[in-house]
């Protein structure tokens, strides 16, 4: 079941013939993990989706409240049968109509979930290993920074990272700096001082990422930088680790030759788990 405009429906109910997402990739999303009927960080996605709709200038609904917001996914989530752990999406897009140009910017919305094995975020693979896609590269802008369905870049180099037998690729922008991972935000530890690249640089603007700058600020000899990141730096690094809300941390073992440690990525995982405990 899904939950369409406010209604839990089948998936057959929904038109799909002239969705603007579908047509013209003109639709924002979050994804978002529930835990035992709670969306984690809420509020951070909530104000990320709704700030991602005033830039690609979309109505907001008068009651879609952050209480609404919740209220959707949660129901749909038990709805769903999962009581235990889930994946859940919202994807938002704008009204059927006209081509380019919309007609209106009055939007829809559809949410679908998953179940997920584990409350908690642990470490999924002991073998990691990345390289740099460099086939196309994102701009540094705001559209970079939001996350709408227009994601085809990702969609190549997960294809690349498949085909090269890797398990994620670090994307570039066009100055040729690290701007993130394929499917989530990545951060750099050299010598005590933990990196990773500016908003401004065309990363997403990541609800993990937030977490994990707030965490390591508490962590004793570790410095946190928003800093821009050449692909030459990483071969400097003592950790990398890739970040999403759905597995948390993932530490990167290897960057071509260079091996990495996972110290730091074991203890911001601890203490993630710490504030999911609390909730």
């Amino acid at each position: 079941m899904i939950n369409f405009n406010g209604s839990i429906v089948d998936y057959a109910q929904v038109q799909l013939e002239n969705n603007r997402g579908l047509l013209y990739g003109d639709a924002v999303f979050e994804t978002v993990k529930v835990v035992e009927g709670r969306i984690l960080f809420s509020e951070d996605h909530y104000f990320r989706l709704m700030a991602s709709m005033r830039v690609v200038r979309m109505e907001i609904p008068m009651n879609f409240t952050l209480e609404y917001f919740e209220a959707q996914i949660v129901d749909l989530v038990a709805t769903n049968g999962h009581s235990n752990a889930a994946r859940a999406r919202i994807t938002v897009y704008r009204n059927d109509g006209g081509r380019y140009l919309p007609c209106e910017n009055n939007v829809s919305f559809l949410v679908t979930s998953e179940g997920l094995p584990d409350i908690l975020y642990r470490i999924e693979n002991q073998t990691y290993e990345v390289d740099l896609f460099r086939d196309f590269y994102m701009t540094k802008q705001l559209l970079s920074s939001i996350k709408s369905t227009n994601r085809l870049l990702n969609v190549t180099a997960s294809i690349y990272a498949r085909e090269n037998g890797l398990q994620n690729c670090l994307l570039l922008n066009d100055e040729k700096n690290v701007v993130e991972a394929i499917n989530g935000n990545v951060f750099m530890l050299t010598n005590g001082k933990l990196l990773t690249p500016p908003v401004s640089e065309g990363c997403i603007n990541g609800v993990m990422r937030r977490q994990i700058l707030a965490l390591s600020k508490n962590i004793e000899g570790i410095e946190v930088e928003e800093s821009v990141i050449s692909p030459f730096d990483l071969q400097k690094a003592d950790e990398i680790f890739i970040t999403n809300i759905i597995m948390g941390i993932q530490p990167v073992t290897q960057y071509r030759k260079k091996q990495f440690e996972s110290e730091l990525s074991e203890k911001l995982l601890q203490k993630l788990n710490a504030e999911v405990r609390l909730g």
